[in-house]
């Protein structure tokens, strides 16, 4: 099969194309490889260097998803089966820091990628939404339990949603809609919880904890990738939507300790919640188990020895 990811030099996009080139998919990468404003340009340029070591093709675009005729003369050029659409504003943090620059990617680029995957009759399209949408929640959390998003990110992540629905109402695709959590791992950007604390910790320095209480469903990059490369290849995935994670909740104090337990040095500070987050806990995976059969195999600690190793031998950060 051809598949389209736009997004796919992003931290689980390019897992997700290698993947796909291991099933002997041709995939063709649609990303603008932009730092938002807030990542270093070199860190982001040490980052795509080695995210492109682990994949083949040679179809890579750096194009705006927001340039509408640009962006439908790749899918014209390719005519791809199945639209991945990863390529997002990547967190609240960031949406909060320029809205207008967050809703030209996140609503017009959607917009872009259904009219073209409309016109040039793409039988699929997986969008990648985030347990953002559900706002406050609790362990356990369904695919069907009601949506109430906290802040424009989540709420921009769930129009989202009912867009790809939406056109897949009017007979222009089918769709899978993918809901993930806390993805970490190695090759992400600093300014993440996760590898935040990490090389917070491996500097010695102070992890600031907002909400001792607080609580995510920390999920290892492989395991988000496999879900969903599962989503987009697998019939009986059409018109659902389905939570990838490890569906283990782990509170943030939990996390920064085992955090600097692994690295052996860094310490604790504690603050309060931040207002701009929702309370977050597990959600549930029978759904995509049952039906992609997804079985997410890396624990939280590993998952963070994993990371830990990774940066301990990366040449950008030592």
């Amino acid at each position: 099969m051809k598949f389209l990811v736009t997004g796919g030099m992003g931290l689980i996009g390019h897992n997700v194309v290698e993947r796909l080139e291991a099933k002997d998919h041709e995939v063709v990468i649609v990303d603008i490889m932009t730092n938002y404003g807030i990542i270093p340009q070199d860190e982001l340029e040490y980052l795509l260097d080695e995210r492109s070591k682990k994949i083949r093709t040679q179809h890579i675009y750096r194009t705006d998803i927001s340039n509408a005729e640009a962006f439908d003369r790749v899918v014209e050029n390719h005519k791809p089966e199945v639209i991945i659409h990863m390529a997002s504003f990547p967190r609240q943090k960031v949406v909060n820091a320029n809205p207008a620059w967050g809703a030209r990617v996140m609503m017009e680029g959607l917009i872009n990628i259904c009219e073209s995957a409309k016109k040039h009759q793409v039988e699929r399209v997986v969008y990648i939404s985030s347990s953002m949408v559900y706002g406050d929640f609790e362990d356990q959390v369904l695919e069907d339990d009601p949506c109430n998003p906290i802040g424009q990110y989540g709420i921009m992540k769930l129009c989202g949603e009912d867009l790809v629905k939406d056109y897949q109402r009017r007979g222009a695709f089918d769709y899978a809609i993918i809901r993930p959590s806390a993805v970490y791992g190695p090759l992400d950007v600093e300014d993440r919880v996760v590898a935040k604390f990490m090389l917070t910790a491996m500097r010695g320095g102070t992890l600031r904890v907002n909400g001792v209480s607080e609580t995510l469903d920390f999920t290892y990059v492989d395991d988000a990738a496999d879900g969903i490369v599962a989503a987009a290849t697998r019939i009986m995935s059409a018109n659902k939507t389905f939570n990838i994670t490890k569906s283990h909740s782990v509170s943030l104090l939990e996390a920064a300790e085992m955090i600097v337990k692994i690295v052996g040095k860094g310490t604790i500070e504690t603050r309060d919640k931040d207002a701009d987050f929702p309370s977050r806990g597990a959600l549930n995976i029978d759904r995509a188990k049952t039906i992609l059969g997804y079985d997410p195999r890396v624990d939280v600690e590993q998952g963070f020895q994993n990371y830990y190793k990774w940066l301990s031998e990366s040449s950008y950060w030592n």
